[in-house]
């Protein structure tokens, strides 16, 4: 019994590694294609940049390669261990299937445990490292892309000019700061015989450091300054000095339960001074929706991440007695039947993200449904084929 068990587990093993593999560099092509392999193209990003993304992205990606690939190697190894007569051998030999599968199945549960950690640690924060590098990609392009002797407009409310720039070290900085909105017809001119232009990824700014500068602010009054040291922020994604946080989706798990915490907090409940008025129970249930309405993204965000962790389990579930039915030793097969099962799969994920937004249909339970179902349904085919249906 040792040996049969040595034996698949290896089939197993192999398989899975080569289909995690291979969904893996699918993946990944999918996301360089679209992100990566333009900046590449335009000469922006060196290979080294490009290889350090790409190992950014493969935790990312194998919160979905994970499960795909255990899938599908559960389908061609079983497949192929029906096809070869090796399950109708060791029934023969008084072997029954679940005893058969039994290191499979904690195999599965091994995996959930690491794709819950892809799913709600590693994974996330990998992403928001990748993120930060393409935006410092994005700054060292910018930075190019202030020519020197030229006045620049693209940054709001300013106009920006450099007699030289060597790769973010400037000469004789002039900056010109226009009024806002119309408030004041004051104008700040801002000139500095040197300066540094540095990208601060994680808040999404650009900090242009002057040395020695000089100011004159006219308009209903002239005022003249001077400093040995300024620091402006040119903000590309929020507020200065305001510290940026992930999408909810780049969220780690514990930082969305920290996101949950602080939004309800925000929105607190009213005293029950008056349990019994109309009126304050109208309110209080104002203040529910609001609450609901406000939360819900993140709570479904918060079960996709526990709930995504259990994929691998439903998948062998089902994974096992369709490769012993499909009795088939062709990859194509198997591969075809798995991408139609992870599309099932992840059709319910996508509907409840869908509805996040609209908490009355409860969108952080529809995203355990296909746990459930992939479960049940496949509990019940593996009953099936044990009994030799």
């Amino acid at each position: 019994m040792k040996t049969l068990h040595s034996y698949l587990i290896r089939q197993v093993l192999a398989s899975l590694f080569l289909t995690v593999a291979v969904f893996t560099f699918v993946l990944l092509l999918i996301n360089a294609l679209k992100e990566i392999l333009p900046l590449i193209v335009s000469g922006n990003a060196s290979l080294g940049t490009m290889a350090q993304a790409i190992g950014l992205l493969i935790p990312f990606v194998w919160v979905f390669a994970l499960p795909m690939g255990l899938l599908t190697a559960m389908l061609l190894v079983f497949g192929r261990f029906s096809a070869d007569h090796e399950l109708t051998a060791a029934r023969a030999s008084g072997i029954s299937l679940l005893s058969l599968i039994a290191p499979v199945l904690l195999l599965s549960l091994f995996c959930c445990v690491i794709s819950a950690w892809f799913n709600m640690e590693l994974g996330p924060q990998c992403r928001v490292i990748y993120v930060n590098l393409l935006f410092k990609v994005k700054g060292e392009l910018l930075n190019a892309q202030l020519p020197e002797g030229r006045y620049i407009r693209d940054f709001s409310g300013y106009i920006f000019y450099t007699e030289k720039n060597r790769g973010g070290r400037l000469q004789n900085v002039t900056i010109v700061t226009l009024p806002k909105d119309g408030t004041n017809d004051s104008t700040t001119t801002i000139m500095a015989p040197s300066g540094q232009l540095e990208i601060d990824a994680p808040n999404k700014q650009y900090i242009l450091h002057l040395a020695d500068a000089r100011s004159v602010t006219t308009g209903s009054r002239v005022a003249i300054s001077a400093s040995p040291e300024l620091t402006l922020n040119f903000d590309m994604a929020t507020t200065a000095n305001k510290k940026s946080k992930p999408k909810i989706t780049d969220m780690t798990f514990w930082q969305l339960r920290d996101e949950l915490a602080d939004l309800e907090g925000k929105i607190g409940l009213p005293p029950a001074t008056a349990t019994n008025s109309p009126t304050f129970r109208d309110q209080l249930t104002a203040i529910k929706n609001q609450r609901k309405d406000l939360t819900e993204p993140v709570r479904v965000e918060m079960n996709w991440r526990v709930a995504g962790s259990f994929a691998c389990f439903g998948f062998t579930l089902v994974g096992i007695p369709l490769g012993i039915r499909v009795h088939r030793r062709e990859t194509n097969i198997g591969v075809a039947i798995a991408i139609g099962l992870v599309l099932i799969y992840y059709c319910f994920v996508l509907t409840g993200q869908a509805l996040s937004a609209r908490p009355e249909f409860a969108p952080h339970l529809i995203v355990w449904l296909p746990n459930f179902l992939f479960q049940a349904v496949g509990a019940v085919l593996l009953w099936r084929a044990n009994r030799g249906i």
